[in-house]
């Protein structure tokens, strides 16, 4: 039996929401952070970063402190909000 997909959970949505916000609030597009996530050490396409914010692909751990220090430490961290008071979480 091939192995079954892991489905996004709330948390990943609202990280992926996050993301995707903080990087147009940078003003970069997403080859733009995807080349930075990579000369970070952690090599990343536009297309899985566009997949990430669409909650099409999961965001591995590896991945998220990646795009964290491209984007600032502190950005992904300061949304504080809990994946219940996000609109729309959960119904992609």
């Amino acid at each position: 039996m091939p192995p079954r997909p892991l489905e996004i959970g709330p948390a990943g949505h609202v990280a992926a929401q996050a993301i995707e916000r903080i990087r147009m609030a940078r003003g970069y597009s997403q080859r733009q952070l995807a080349a930075r996530v990579t000369a970070l050490g952690r090599p990343m396409t536009f297309t899985a970063l566009s997949r990430i914010e669409r909650a099409v692909r999961r965001c591995d751990i590896d991945d998220l402190v990646a795009i964290a220090a491209a984007l600032g430490p502190q950005a992904l961290l300061a949304d504080t909000r809990a994946p219940s008071e996000v609109a729309g979480v959960g119904e992609r």
